[in-house]
């Protein structure tokens, strides 16, 4: 096991691992166990009570966050004539078709945060599916970045929009935003996150779906949250 550093063990000190924090003292705690130099980010692990391995388990989304995430998103747009004007005025940083997909398939690129494509490229777009797929990086549909409405996409992301999606240990990792929010910003990403969350509970999972949910820093301690408020939000930001 790796040891930990003295800054991480003295944050650990402010936090009691066997208490379940209210919502909003938990990005106020979570705040305040951040001891690295650089705005760290503050994040969320929300284990549910799904299995991932059925596929009528499954989990997966997109949210956009109201106060954003504080980084900046590289967006690519596959499209064509109109569409790519569209794209290019909407704020995308790079977009492109053939020549954007060879791009990516002979060199390997992905350079960027997220890929929007509009439907009639993408069967040429598929063949990428190998390169952007394990990273997450592949238009879909079911999170909105397959659409002829790139405008609209565009600013969703470059907005806040975040994917989500379990993984194979039945956990959502999410971010919330940096160290630097308020925390009643903070509080109202946790919020939106949770609620999307909520909606995609899949009918065939059985039994508690939220199970725990842990709020940390890049470099700091965990936060265990009132699973319960998180999934009711009785905490939730106005």
């Amino acid at each position: 096991m790796a040891k930990k550093g003295k800054k991480y063990l003295e944050a650990a000190k402010l936090v009691d691992r066997n208490f379940y924090y209210e919502p909003a003292q938990a990005m106020d705690l979570a705040k305040k166990t951040a001891t690295a130099k650089f705005d760290e980010s503050v994040e969320v692990a929300v284990r549910l009570g799904v299995n991932p391995k059925h596929a009528d388990q499954q989990v997966r989304g997109a949210v956009v966050l109201p106060h954003g995430t504080g980084k900046t998103v590289r967006v690519i747009v596959f499209a064509k004539g109109d569409k790519a004007r569209e794209a290019e005025q909407a704020g995308a940083d790079f977009v492109g078709a053939e020549d954007l997909i060879a791009k990516i398939q002979n060199e390997g690129w992905v350079d960027f945060d997220v890929a929007i494509a509009t439907p009639d490229i993408m069967g040429q777009v598929g063949r990428l599916g190998r390169i952007l797929g394990p990273k997450g990086l592949m238009p879909n549909p079911k999170v909105g970045t397959v659409t002829f409405d790139v405008s609209k996409a565009i600013q969703e992301v470059k907005a806040g929009k975040i994917e989500y999606r379990v993984d194979k240990a039945g956990i959502v990792h999410a971010p919330l935003g940096k160290v630097s929010f308020p925390a009643e910003k903070l509080l109202g990403n946790f919020s939106a996150l949770m609620e999307a969350l909520m909606k995609a509970k899949p009918s065939a999972a059985k039994g508690i779906y939220v199970r725990t949910v842990t709020v940390s820093t890049t470099m700091g301690p965990g936060v265990r949250v009132n699973a319960l408020k998180a999934s009711t939000g009785d905490s939730a930001a106005q």
